[in-house]
């Protein structure tokens, strides 16, 4: 792995270079081990945060690692493209709009003991806006190729804050165009439903039925291109003990294992349907 500035990284996306890249502010990581039509995506896999803040945060480390997505990068490791945040969504959050990424309250509780200082919102800023000018290289890179890209966005929720029974598995698709992408929409969600995870966690997928794809992430990548379909995938954090804060590696291991297989071929039936 080598440390890019932005403007480095986005040339070797523009040379058609394969490189595994750490942004030289260490915010974001970018691997490109070939150029294929989809790319995996992973904005809230991140547990950074930046010293300065510390002392300022009313949050626990316990609570900011309970709204991330830990994991949720090594899910989807094996893949040839792959970015993925290292900064916790509690500075700054990818998956927001830019003007509500930086939080004053974080899930009903307020964030700072004093208001940030504009230095210090606006040095987050700076990385949120550096990260999607690669997302916009990127994507630009594989479209203009390929003709068409697939987005594999991955994230978990906390499925035991729910007071009803909820989804292993769900796709937000109310960005998206479904009449156009309808049929491999369903087709990703019948093959997320066959996953079989250890312990006999119960598997399922649904559509819009937890979250529905509202994020910054999807919402950028549609607007601005008019042939990625992203598909904001959720898994329930089955793969922890979300109260607890333990991994199961095993579970995360086993989810890694299948989408090793399922994502490209999902991904191939998407190129072959879209291609010119």
């Amino acid at each position: 792995m080598e440390r890019l500035s932005v403007e480095a990284i986005i040339a070797k996306i523009e040379a058609e270079e394969q490189f595994h890249a750490v942004a030289d502010d260490y915010s974001f990581t970018l691997k490109l081990e070939a150029y294929v039509p989809y790319v995996c995506g992973a904005v809230h896999d991140g547990h950074q945060f930046r010293k300065s803040l510390w002392d300022n945060c009313l949050h626990t480390e316990y609570e900011r690692w309970y709204e991330e997505d830990p994991e949720t990068k090594n899910m989807v490791i094996s893949h040839p493209i792959l970015i993925a945040g290292c900064d916790s969504r509690f500075e700054y959050d990818l998956n927001r709009f830019p003007e509500d990424a930086v939080f004053e309250t974080a899930w009903g509780k307020q964030l700072w003991k004093s208001p940030l200082e504009e230095s210090e919102k606006n040095k987050s800023l700076e990385k949120h806006a550096n990260f999607y000018k690669v997302v916009k290289a990127l994507i630009t890179k594989i479209e203009s190729k390929f003709g068409i890209c697939i987005v594999y966005d991955m994230h978990s929720y906390n499925w035991q804050r729910w007071d009803r029974e909820v989804p292993t598995w769900n796709l937000g698709t109310s960005n998206v165009d479904n009449d156009r992408f309808g049929a491999q929409i369903e087709s990703w969600r019948e093959m997320l439903s066959q996953i079989v995870l250890p312990h006999q966690i119960k598997q399922t997928a649904a559509i819009n039925n937890t979250f529905y794809g509202n994020g910054y992430f999807l919402r950028f990548i549609t607007n601005t291109f008019k042939n990625t379909l992203v598909l904001a995938t959720e898994i329930a954090k089955v793969y922890c003990d979300e109260i607890n804060q333990i991994n199961y590696p095993e579970v995360v291991a086993s989810v890694e294992e299948q989408l090793r297989t399922l994502i490209p071929k999902h991904a191939e039936q998407f190129y072959n349907t879209f291609k010119d």
